[in-house]
């Protein structure tokens, strides 16, 4: 009797790593609902105790979701992104519009310094997709390409401090999108993005920090006048 509480505590740390490594993989992305307890005993091979301690040590920790009926869903991709979102969920939007464009503006400056053909490409593909995805008219779908190609921008920098920072975020800011788009897409809602791309590629770092940081502006802006 005495063995058995810590050998289930080492057990239920190898389960709790093994759920976060497909969490901080992007194998379940955030908004996406992980497998049900049955499935993950099965896919894991220890018992139903053990996978719901896990599961609710990383609540706790605000990886996951728990919803009753529903099922249980990743919220974040790290414990500090956890604490970010649950901190600043409810924050103005004119803040974090604020936060957004000091940020994304800093990392398009560099991203125009530092940027390689890798990264050149990977941005022409988010970019694309974004479109693609505006002109389907799936808002849900545009938030999330939207979200991509900004996070793909922040990578070009090539500063990790900075893209650790901004990817705790990403939910924080990822809602922000999604309140800003609506739900439904609007043509005097559409920004171009192109702009921002090329102005990477041509090593103009004033002018991709204009680019990537006016559009957060706006938001404050229009933020601001609604609440007169």
């Amino acid at each position: 009797m005495p063995l058995s509480s810590p050998r289930r505590s080492v057990l239920a740390d190898q389960v709790i790593n093994q759920l976060r490594t497909q969490i901080t993989s992007g194998e379940w992305p955030v908004g996406s609902r992980i497998p049900t307890e049955p499935e993950l005993v099965e896919q894991l091979g220890v018992a139903r105790n053990t996978v719901r301690e896990a599961v609710r040590a990383l609540a706790h920790n605000g990886l996951l979701d728990i919803r009753q009926g529903s099922g249980t869903y990743v919220v974040a991709t790290s414990e500090l992104a956890g604490v970010m979102h649950r901190r600043f969920a409810d924050a103005d939007q004119g803040d974090v519009a604020e936060v957004r464009s000091v940020l994304e503006a800093s990392a398009a400056r560099l991203a125009a310094l530092r940027r390689t053909e890798r990264d050149l490409r990977h941005l022409d593909k988010v970019l694309a997709r974004r479109e693609e995805a505006w002109h389907s008219g799936d808002a849900e779908a545009f938030v999330d390409a939207d979200a991509a190609l900004h996070l793909a921008v922040v990578g070009a920098a090539h500063n990790e401090v900075l893209t650790e920072m901004y990817a705790d975020l990403g939910q924080v800011l990822r809602e922000f999108l999604r309140a800003d788009v609506g739900g439904e897409l609007r043509p005097e809602g559409y920004v171009d993005h192109a702009r921002l791309v090329e102005a990477i590629r041509a090593g103009d770092g004033a002018s991709a920090a204009a680019e990537a940081g006016g559009h957060a502006r706006s938001c404050r802006a229009r933020d601001t006048a609604a609440d007169r």
